[in-house]
């Protein structure tokens, strides 16, 4: 009997993420962060356990605050600015090395932040799909109000806050792994807890959090593979095809369809890098009937043919 799985535990299997915690800043006003864009395939975070800092807007729109017990998710990589909005020169930090984190530390004698900065890992093809899902900048809040709306998930998040501020305080055995692993599940607690939120974000989560839509969801994320069409996704949620389609596109951003193509080529990916499976069988495994429409579909999709992209995952796969 296979174990059940919600839709959430279904994205992070086919599109599995890596934590890594980089460094923890122990700041003095003035103090500012400039950090440069993620690597391919990476995601940035920052866990502020106390203090404020400032996020300039990647995007362009006005500074945004965060305090003590957000957590803050940069989906896109982009690079971008902390800082503590007193606009004066900040002091320089200076790194030094502990048993399992690396500490980065000022003169600065200000307001005190403590923030945890590190990063989710991601192959190419599984950050393509996360990205097009989440917001370009998400923030947790974990303010008392915020966590009523998630009363569970948001104690669950402070206890996992709270375990990496430990781990990450001291030289203990094993640190450097648990700080690592801690940090994985921060992002599945980060997303299940954005989702429950009453002002969920644009995207999944968005749709995660409107009910009326979850089976179409479940329906799409555990059997990609079945020839979906949009009357019978719209029964699945007792409403009419037009309904559907609103809602749909209103929560998501796009289509249904796009999101089912989206799944089925991150499948399809993961199953010519770690399978001998021929390309029909592959294309069989993720809905399409014709092997020619699958290749056109994974060529459009990622930019190389489904044969391009076995050879150069078989290449990475030698050299790692």
């Amino acid at each position: 009997m296979s174990v059940p799985q919600d839709w959430l535990s279904r994205l992070l299997d086919i599109t599995p993420v890596r934590g890594q915690l980089d460094l923890r800043c122990q700041y003095g006003a003035p103090w500012r962060i400039d950090q440069d864009a993620s690597a391919a395939g990476e995601m940035a975070y920052h866990v502020v356990l106390q203090g404020a800092a400032l996020l300039e807007d990647p995007d362009g729109g006005p500074p945004v605050q965060i305090g003590a017990g957000d957590i803050l998710l940069l989906a896109n990589g982009q690079a971008h600015t902390l800082h503590d909005g007193s606009g004066k020169r900040a002091r320089r930090p200076v790194q030094r090395a502990a048993a399992n984190v690396v500490f980065s530390e000022n003169s600065g004698h200000g307001a005190r932040l403590d923030m945890l900065c590190g990063r989710f890992v991601l192959s190419a093809p599984h950050a393509r799909l996360l990205r097009r899902y989440l917001p370009t900048h998400l923030v947790a809040r974990g303010t008392a109000e915020a966590a009523k709306e998630a009363r569970e998930t948001g104690t669950q998040l402070a206890t996992l806050m709270a375990l990496m501020r430990t781990e990450s305080g001291v030289d203990s055995l094993g640190g450097r792994a648990m700080l690592n692993a801690l940090s994985t599940a921060l992002f599945a607690l980060t997303l299940r807890f954005a989702s429950q939120s009453r002002e969920a974000p644009a995207g999944l989560l968005a749709l995660a959090g409107y009910p009326r839509l979850a089976p179409a969801l479940e329906a799409l994320f555990h059997d990609p593979g079945q020839p979906w069409t949009l009357p019978l996704l719209a029964r699945k949620c007792s409403m009419s095809r037009a309904t559907f389609v609103r809602l749909f596109q209103e929560k998501l951003g796009c289509s249904a369809s796009d999101l089912l193509t989206d799944i089925r080529m991150t499948l399809a990916a993961n199953a010519l890098r770690t399978s001998s499976a021929s390309t029909g069988a592959v294309a069989e495994s993720v809905g399409y009937q014709s092997e020619a429409a699958f290749q056109r579909a994974f060529k459009l999709h990622m930019g190389i043919t489904p044969a391009q992209w076995r050879r150069a995952s078989q290449r990475q796969d030698d050299e790692v």
